[in-house]
């Protein structure tokens, strides 16, 4: 075990807002493309992987070791390894092998492809005994952003039903989300998580507090979202933010499906007036939820935005 490393992560400090310009400094010199990496959605689920973080050679690391004794699992049958997502800087493969090859128990997890690939070489190289699992659950859908806002064609007929029952059958009102706004998405939040149950569901318990803390610091963390309402009934938001220049990453997006279409709606109209730059729509992950990957399957992905689980081969 490298004891260098250790004593370097020793310094490693809990996320908040107060980093959002160190973290955004990264990003925009070195672009991410999987959704995990904004400081909105880092921050905001930063107590449900219970991350910390800590500049290391000209790269930030972002670790935990707590995360993989909740209910994701590790992949590995080491005792309490180390969870840490990939390293953001100039050289995030050699960053990778040096941790993983110097602590006993490390998993890195969303490892995205380019790094991925560069791992196998190093492994074919240097005979380095890494294992690499492809991570499907929470792999990326991206979608072409005219194609999924047009819904022109028959492989978007389903869709693009919803969307115009929903235009025509309610007499609604778009805004764009402001600070004026942001108690009534509360409201419709808390709604939609009392219909679905989420005290009974650790995994809505902990998305409704990642909601909250995004809701709470709306005006601090910057990002766009908006809010469809129906009679003075608010009935559908959705929140993102650009992940590079030219993808939007749509981090939540809720409805009352009882307002047929809200969903269709709510996604059509948010991307008819945000974010003009936006070439691509990053949706997040499935989670290996067969409803998610349903939905986000209907609007027909141009590709997807894969991640592995790296780490140590295990001896028999």
């Amino acid at each position: 075990m490298n004891l260098t490393i250790i004593m370097n992560l020793s310094g490693a400090k809990a996320i908040e807002l107060a980093d959002k310009p160190l973290f955004n400094e990264y990003f925009k010199k070195f672009p991410p493309h999987i959704s995990e990496f904004t400081f909105t959605n880092l921050f905001i689920w930063r107590e449900h992987y219970e991350l910390l973080f800590k500049e290391y050679k000209n790269h930030l690391i972002l670790f935990s070791s707590e995360f993989l004794k909740k209910p994701e699992k590790p992949i590995t049958d080491i005792s309490d390894p180390l969870f840490f997502l990939p390293p953001i800087g100039p050289n995030p493969s050699e960053i990778l092998i040096e941790i993983i090859t110097s602590l006993d128990a490390v998993e890195f997890h969303r490892i995205p492809q380019n790094i991925t690939d560069e791992i196998k070489k190093q492994i074919e190289k240097n005979d380095l005994e890494i294992d690499i699992f492809e991570d499907r659950a929470n792999w990326d859908y991206v979608y072409d952003k005219e194609e999924i806002l047009n819904l022109s064609g028959n492989k978007h007929r389903q869709n693009r039903r919803w969307l115009q029952k929903f235009l025509e059958t309610y007499d609604h009102e778009f805004n764009l989300l402001t600070e004026d706004w942001v108690e009534k998405s509360k409201e419709l939040q808390l709604e939609w998580c009392i219909m679905r149950g989420c005290e009974e569901d650790e995994g809505l318990r902990d998305e409704q507090k990642a909601i909250n803390e995004a809701l709470n610091n709306f005006n601090e963390l910057d990002y766009k979202g908006a809010i469809i309402c129906v009679e003075d009934k608010c009935v559908a938001y959705t929140f993102g933010e650009m992940l590079n220049s030219e993808t939007l990453v749509i981090h939540i997006e809720k409805a009352h499906t009882q307002y047929e279409g809200s969903y269709q709606a709510i996604n059509n109209l948010f991307l008819k007036n945000c974010c003009k730059d936006a070439k691509f729509v990053n949706r997040e992950q499935d989670l290996g939820i067969s409803g998610l990957r349903r939905a986000k399957q209907s609007y027909k992905p141009i590709r997807m935005v894969e991640k592995s689980i790296i780490y140590l081969k295990q001896s028999n």
